[in-house]
C-alpha cells in the first residue's frame, strides 16, 4: 500500500481536516469537523490525528509542525491552569469581552499552539486515566515531554499503551534522553546549551558566553522530533508498527554543532571560540555598524571582496597587499575590519543596501523583530497570518515557512482557549453522551 493511500484510510477514521487556506484570515472554527481541502489528501498528514501531552516550547513546537501539515492535534492540558506558558506574559492578546477575568492569551502560547483542539483533563483522576486510553486507541501517534518515567505510574507509558494500540507512534521528548547519567536531570534550553557547547561559541570574541536569542536547541528538538515521527509513520506503511522514539534536547544539540563538532573530531583541538557575526576563516565576514544601525558583508572570495571594494569606493583595497587574498585578509583581520567600518559609519543602512544592490554581493541589514515581521519579503512569502480568535478577536501569527506545490499547510485554526474542545472531543472521538460528560466535569476529571 502506498504512503497516500495509507494515510487517505487513516483519514477514514478522523474528523475532516480544517481549511488549508494559510494566507487568509481565518474564522475559528465551532465544530471538531471542518473544510474538506485538508480531508481531500492534500495536505501530507490528512488523516493523521496525534495525541498532544506536552507543554512549554520543544513539545508544542513539535505537535504545531504536524498540524500545520495537516494532522488532526488533540492538545491534553491541566483542567485549571492549562499549558504553562499560557501564564507566561506579558504580553497579551487581550480578550473582547472586557467581563472575562484574567489579562488574555498568552502570546508565547499562542506561538506554538495553532492548528490544535484543547481538551482540560486531569489524569490524577481514574476517569481521566481511562479517557486517556481511549484516545490513544483512536490516535497515531503521540507526544509527551515529561521525565522518564514519569508518566508510567498513571499507565500512560508506552509499554502499556502499545499493548492497547499496536500502532502508536510514542514520541518522548525530555532534556537529556531516555537512557544515560544526566536521563533524570530536568532539561532546560538555556542549560542544554551551555552543557552541550553553544553557548562557548556564541557572542563577541572577547565577551562572555551567552545563549542564542531564541529558545534554539528548544526549536531543533522539535524539528528533529516532528522529523522522526513521520519517518516512523512512513516505516508503520511497511512493517504495520507503531514505536517509541527517544528525543532529548541534549542529543540534538550535539547534532546541530555540525561542521564545529566535525572539525574538533578531526582535529582533535580546541576549538576556536566566540566569533561573534564574524567568521573564523573568511575575511569579510561580520556585521559593521552604520550610521543608524548594522548590516552585514560576507566576502566569502576574493572577487566579492572587490565588489565591496569598489561599492564602498576603495578599489585600491584590492591591491593592497595586505588583503589580495583570503589568507592575507584573515591575518590582517583588524585592519580591514577597521577600515570598512570606518566607511560603513559615514551612511545609514538603508543607503548602504541601495548602494549594494543588484552587486551579487551578500550583504544584510540587521533588523530587530518588527522590522522583520513588516519586511517586504517576509510579507510577500505570507509569513505573517491573520486569524479569528474565538476570545481575542484578530491576532496575527508567524507563518508554517514550507511551500508546497500540491498543498497548503499553514493557519487553518486559531489556538485554543483551555478546554475549547473537551466536549467535542469526548463527544465525536470517544462517544461520551452529553450527561456522562457533565459528570467528568463535576468531578474534576475535565473542564
Amino acid at each position: 500500500m502506498t504512503v497516500a493511500l495509507r494515510f487517505h484510510t487513516l483519514a477514514r477514521r478522523s474528523s475532516p481536516s480544517w481549511s488549508a487556506n494559510a494566507l487568509q484570515r481565518i474564522s475559528p472554527l465551532r465544530s471538531y469537523s471542518s473544510a474538506a481541502s485538508a480531508f481531500d489528501g492534500t495536505l501530507p498528514l490528512a488523516g493523521i490525528r496525534v495525541l498532544d501531552m506536552t507543554r512549554v516550547l520543544a513539545g508544542p513546537y513539535c505537535t504545531q509542525i504536524l498540524g500545520d501539515l495537516g494532522a488532526d492535534v488533540i492538545k491534553i492540558e491541566h483542567p485549571v491552569r492549562g499549558d504553562d506558558t499560557r501564564a507566561w506574559g506579558p504580553p497579551y492578546a487581550k480578550y473582547e469581552d472586557a467581563s472575562k477575568e484574567g489579562p488574555g492569551e498568552s502570546a508565547y502560547f499562542l506561538a506554538v499552539n495553532r492548528n490544535k483542539k484543547s481538551v482540560g483533563l486531569s489524569f490524577q483522576h481514574k476517569s481521566g486515566v481511562e479517557i486517556l486510553h481511549k484516545l490513544a486507541k483512536e490516535c497515531d501517534v503521540l507526544v509527551e515531554n515529561y521525565l522518564p518515567g514519569g508518566l508510567k505510574k498513571y499507565g500512560m507509558d508506552y509499554e502499556t499503551l502499545r499493548e492497547i494500540n499496536p500502532k502508536l507512534i510514542y514520541a518522548s521528548i525530555t532534556g537529556y534522553g531516555q537512557t544515560g547519567p544526566y536521563s533524570n536531570r530536568a532539561g532546560y534550553d538555556v542549560m542544554v546549551e551551555a552543557e552541550m557547547g553553544l553557548m562557548h561559541i556564541t557572542g563577541s570574541r572577547d565577551g562572555p558566553p551567552v545563549k542564542v536569542g531564541v529558545a534554539v536547541t528548544d526549536l531543533t528538538t522539535g524539528l528533529y522530533t516532528s522529523n522522526a515521527i513521520m519517518a516512523a509513520l512512513l516505516a508503520r506503511v511497511r512493517t504495520g508498527k507503531g514505536q517509541h522514539i527517544d528525543a532529548c534536547l541534549s542529543d540534538c544539540q550535539v547534532a546541530t554543532l555540525a561542521n564545529l563538532a566535525s572539525s574538533a573530531l578531526i582535529s582533535g583541538q580546541k576549538d576556536s571560540g566566540r566569533w561573534g557575526t564574524a567568521h573564523p576563516s573568511i575575511v569579510p565576514y561580520r556585521s559593521y555598524k552604520t550610521l543608524d544601525g548594522d548590516i552585514l558583508f560576507g566576502g566569502g572570495n576574493d572577487r566579492l571582496f572587490g565588489v565591496l571594494c569598489d561599492r564602498l569606493g576603495f578599489p585600491e583595497w584590492k591591491t593592497d597587499a595586505r588583503f589580495i587574498t583570503n589568507s592575507d585578509r584573515v591575518k590582517h583581520r583588524a585592519d580591514i575590519d577597521g577600515l570598512i567600518e570606518g566607511i560603513t559609519q559615514q551612511k545609514t543602512t538603508k543607503e548602504w543596501l541601495g548602494i549594494f544592490e543588484g552587486s551579487g554581493m551578500p550583504y544584510a541589514a540587521v533588523n530587530d523583530i518588527q522590522g522583520t515581521l513588516n519586511h517586504d519579503h517576509v510579507l510577500a512569502r505570507g509569513m505573517v497570518a491573520e486569524v479569528d480568535h474565538p476570545a481575542c478577536g484578530p491576532i496575527k501569527l508567524v507563518n508554517t515557512p514550507i511551500k508546497y506545490s500540491e498543498a497548503r499547510p499553514g493557519v487553518r485554526t486559531p489556538p485554543p482557549t483551555l478546554g475549547q474542545h473537551t466536549d467535542e472531543i469526548l463527544g465525536s472521538v470517544l462517544n461520551y453522551e452529553e450527561a456522562d460528560i457533565a459528570r467528568l466535569k463535576a468531578e474534576g476529571v475535565v473542564s
